[in-house]
């Protein structure tokens, strides 16, 4: 999964395929949306996540991410940062510090993550693997208050799982109604990872990593239907750290979340909004 050595302008025409062939991934064509023009106002998302009110602001950029990991590189300056910092009860005493930037332009959503962690270990390299057992980031995502909701997971080593979720009550096979993103949609996800793809035997010394992504917007259409103007939009969405199985695991989101250790409850999901 990994891009890193690729140039700016190999990344740019990555992406560029990528979303052609994503037109074209379920066999048949999906409509493109307009976006540029003022947002559409969304119905309201009602629930428990009207009870924090944790927002991020996320701007447009009128040139894509290099897919580097360049935090303060040019592109990514214009966008404000968000910390992932409530740390769950049942975490060990490692909390790694964990934060996190979106950026967005007319074919993709951009998603970047820096890690300053310890105890660090990788070892799930298939698509769809278990990689929350490893060192893990993600970032979950509803663009509509009547569709399901996205789960891009990623370990440190650039492994990505990922669902659309409609009803995320556990059952024995995975979730009420959910669906797999085939290998063919997720393969149009380009990840950059500062890690090696396999981190074994595991590094308890401080240690710092980043992720970066491009998720084109068809791909989220494809599921939840014409996504529309997105400037003036706001969607739910709540960020992640975790490491199940390493030495001191731990679970830490942006937005906090009641009731038991499920990172599945869209309903404490927090706003985040296109700027225009």
């Amino acid at each position: 999964m990994g891009i890193a050595g690729l140039s700016k302008s190999q990344v740019d025409q990555y992406i560029e395929i990528a979303t052609d062939e994503l037109r074209t991934a379920s066999g048949s064509p999906i409509e493109a949306p307009g976006r540029s023009s003022m947002g559409e106002k969304q119905p309201g998302f009602a629930g428990k996540e009207d009870e924090h009110m944790l927002t991020y602001s996320m701007h447009r950029t009128e040139r894509k991410p290099a897919l580097e990991g360049d935090w303060d590189g040019p592109v990514w300056q214009k966008a404000d940062t968000l910390s992932v910092d409530n740390a769950r009860p049942e975490s060990s005493d490692h909390h790694p510090t964990t934060r996190a930037k979106l950026l967005y332009d007319a074919d993709c959503l951009y998603v970047l993550f820096d890690v300053a962690d310890r105890y660090v270990r990788c070892t799930h390299t298939r698509y769809q693997d278990p990689v929350c057992q490893d060192s893990c980031v993600e970032f979950f995502v509803r663009p509509k208050p009547d569709k399901g909701y996205f789960n891009f997971e990623v370990n440190c080593g650039g492994t990505l799982l990922l669902y659309y979720i409609e009803d995320p009550t556990p059952t024995a096979q995975g979730f009420a109604k959910f669906a797999q993103v085939s290998p063919e949609l997720g393969r149009r996800i380009p990840i950059y990872h500062s890690m090696p793809d396999v981190v074994d035997p595991e590094i308890p010394a401080p240690t710092a990593w980043r992720i970066e992504y491009a998720i084109p917007l068809e791909l989220l259409e494809h599921y939840v239907g014409t996504l529309g103007n997105l400037p003036g939009q706001q969607w739910r969405a709540n960020f992640y750290k975790c490491a199940d199985l390493s030495s001191h695991p731990h679970w830490i989101s942006w937005a906090p979340f009641a009731g038991e250790l499920n990172f599945h409850q869209p309903e404490y999901f927090s706003p985040i909004r296109f700027e225009k």
